[in-house]
């Protein structure tokens, strides 16, 4: 079974922040030596095979996103951890430095499941490789607790219904996909820093990188126009977004690049929850409709993607055109207002330049 991990290394935090040198020097260091991992042996002499990796440094330490094959989570986990606490012991450059989180945020199935691109089949000679009811209920804990940091929106925003008892979203329910809104976001703003080192590296545009992880689930038609300073300017949206979802009362997006964090955002709380086992358990459908009639606030950014697909299509060729904010040179424009969102964001994003 082939799982996506995420694994943050930092170095002793009394040290002061990485400088873009340092950052330069740490990514290339990390990948020549995760390049030399041929194999790593997990527990019990069960071997974990490393199948592609991504390092993305900033200044308080990496983000790695490993693809392994390994025979279940928990022994990717464990090898993956052990293999990277031996790897920064061993790199004298990178002396204090320490493993942080190191967990598999996905298969390959729960992504699609997740995405809805393909249906799971089920298989039971693969029982062996699911999460334990201790795992599960441990992973469905931590999306409860999660949930107390969502405090822009409360349980309605979910479907749920206090004084109705025949609600189809229970209290439990709209706790839970919280903390899946709040999982995710963390998954997501790592994922972005690994696009952003991505298209850095390549010196392309997103049409060109694969195996991008948040700017593939963009609307593809614009990929060309997808550079690494259109991905800083969108973990910029990202982080904006993060802060706003943990403060008290919510205003609709501010600009539609929001609304389209807040899409993807969707199918990474979706991953956390099917990695608890609760997708079919929830009223998935009614919840999400909830949470996007209370979020977003007539922001027709979905329309982005219901775009004619084909080698001769245009991104001209469809009937959005005059509709305030959709045009990708407005996507970083505040809606109902003159300054903007970030100071960031002002930077000229040259819509007709693919990549910076």
């Amino acid at each position: 079974m082939e799982y996506q991990l995420t694994a943050d290394v930092a170095p002793a935090p009394d040290l002061p922040g990485l400088d873009p040198l340092q950052q330069h020097g740490v990514a290339a260091l990390l990948d020549e030596q995760l390049d030399l991992l041929a194999g790593i042996e997990g527990p019990d002499g069960l071997e974990v095979e490393p199948l592609d990796h991504r390092v993305a440094v900033h200044p308080h330490g990496a983000v790695i996103t490993w693809l392994l094959d390994a025979p279940a989570l928990a022994f990717a986990e464990e090898a993956a951890r052990h293999v990277l606490t031996e790897l920064l012991a061993q790199t004298d450059l990178l002396e204090g430095w320490t493993v942080g989180r190191c967990e598999v945020i996905a298969t390959d199935d729960d992504l699609a499941a997740a995405l809805g691109d393909v249906e799971v089949a089920e298989d039971s000679d693969d029982e062996d490789e699911e999460l334990s009811e201790e795992e599960v209920a441990a992973l469905r804990d931590e999306l409860e607790a999660s949930s107390a940091q969502l405090r822009a929106v409360g349980p309605e925003a979910f479907g749920h219904v206090a004084d109705d008892p025949s609600c189809a979203v229970s209290a439990q329910a709209a706790r839970l996909v919280a903390g899946a809104m709040v999982q995710g976001m963390e998954v997501l703003t790592d994922e972005l820093f690994a696009d952003v080192q991505e298209l850095e590296d390549a010196e392309a545009s997103a049409s060109e990188v694969e195996a991008l992880s948040v700017l593939d689930q963009l609307p593809q038609r614009y990929a060309d126009h997808y550079g690494a300073l259109f991905a800083k300017q969108f973990l910029v949206i990202t982080a904006i977004l993060g802060h706003r979802l943990t403060q008290p009362g919510w205003t609709a997006p501010l600009c539609t690049a929001e609304a389209l964090a807040l899409h993807v955002l969707k199918t990474e709380a979706a991953v956390q929850l099917e990695l608890a086992g609760l997708i079919d358990e929830l009223p998935m459908k009614e919840i999400m409709a909830a949470f996007d009639e209370h979020v977003l606030g007539g922001v027709e950014h979905e329309r982005l993607y219901d775009q004619a697909e084909g080698a001769d299509a245009d991104e001209d060729d469809i009937d959005l055109l005059g509709t305030p904010g959709l045009d990708f040179d407005e996507w970083f424009l505040p809606r109902g207002g003159d300054a903007p969102v970030h100071p960031y964001l002002a930077v000229e994003t040259a819509a007709g330049v693919t990549a910076e």
